[in-house]
């Protein structure tokens, strides 16, 4: 790293700590996500260089992704038996949130069909903007969308959650921490599977490699514990610096009209997803903090930290997640392909 490069992420470091400090003291729900992507947000409006280094975002998915595995015990197993239900109604509510922010972008604002169907995208940052070099769009337009999408949803949430009182008070099993030789052993074997996962192309290859690791490891009973909360902290900070970090070094001209489209798009996507939400719980029973987080079209490896963090069920909601990104790996590029074969 250069000399400039450590000193952007001392920067954003900084001001992602400080978030996180003014975010618990206000006791706002998940803060250690929520402080730093807000804070770091208004930095990067205000002209700051910001950035995250890629191994320490690398890290800390590998971290996120024991950490949810940890949460796969027995009880954990017995209710998935509900959750097919739940899988199944997930692709149309993906379609359905999808073609809504398409019209929305199409009609309203006026975007071509291109830049319009990879800006609707609900998730899959990296993917889409892959997508989007490829084709005849505007880019630009596409990452503000998107990145308005995750940050709104990492925003808002939160609060959702709490304003409903869907917030569980205490976690549901109560871990011991995990020694420390046994986590360094699980961190470096995610990574090794995580990378595997790279070559393969599946998507969040490193949080994934964390969960198989963790989850066939706790399951069988080899290993017991969970990741401690002097690592886990530090880690959503990191990942909160990540997403308030996006909009640095864009120009104010190119945020404005992409940005608005980004927030009302994301208004209606969450809505949308809300009112499934409210109809996936009360046909499978499963708890509405759970399929809200579950069925928000934000960043995996963010939705799976707060649902850690707030106590829900991680594995339901990474699953969900999972589903999403995979089905988008092939939905998203068949859509573009015909689109393009029109014009």
């Amino acid at each position: 790293m250069s000399k400039t490069d450590l000193r952007e992420a001392a920067i954003t470091l900084l001001i992602g700590a400080v978030g996180a400090v003014l975010a618990a003291f206000l006791s706002f729900p998940a803060p250690y996500l929520l402080g730093p992507a807000l804070l770091l947000t208004i930095a990067s409006f205000a002209g700051l260089k910001l950035s995250v280094p890629d191994w320490m975002r690398n890290i800390c998915f590998v971290i996120v992704g024991i950490t949810m595995g940890t949460s796969m015990t027995p009880e954990v197993i017995d209710a998935a038996k509900t959750w097919p239900a739940s899988f199944l109604l997930l692709i149309p509510a993906v379609m359905l949130i999808f073609y809504a922010g398409y019209f929305v972008l199409l009609k309203t604002f006026g975007y071509d069909r291109q830049t319009a169907m990879l800006a609707a995208s609900p998730g899959h940052l990296s993917f889409i903007i892959s997508l989007g070099v490829d084709s005849r769009c505007d880019v630009v337009t596409v990452s503000i969308i998107q990145s308005v999408r995750v940050l709104a949803l990492t925003l808002t949430v939160p609060f959702i959650v709490d304003f409903l009182g869907l917030v569980s008070s205490e976690p549901p099993v109560v871990l011991g921490d995990m020694a420390l030789p046994v986590l360094a052993a699980a961190i470096v074997a995610s990574a090794a599977i995580g990378f595997v996962f790279l070559k393969l192309k599946f998507p969040a290859a490193l949080l994934l490699g964390g969960v198989v690791v963790s989850i066939s490891t706790h399951v069988t009973g080899f290993v017991h514990g969970g990741v401690p909360a002097w690592i886990t902290t530090p880690v959503y900070v990191v990942l909160g610096c990540m997403i308030g970090s996006r909009f640095s070094g864009i120009s104010i001209m190119a945020l404005r009209t992409a940005f608005f489209a980004g927030v009302v798009v994301t208004l209606l996507v969450t809505v949308a997803a809300g009112a499934i939400s409210l109809f996936v719980s009360w046909l499978t029973g499963v708890p509405l903090n759970a399929v809200l987080i579950a069925f928000a079209p934000g960043g995996l490896e963010t939705m799976a930290a707060m649902a850690v963090m707030m106590h829900v069920d991680a594995a339901y909601v990474g699953s969900h997640h999972v589903l999403r990104l995979l089905f988008l790996s092939a939905f998203m590029p068949l859509v573009t392909r015909r689109n393009r074969m029109k014009e």
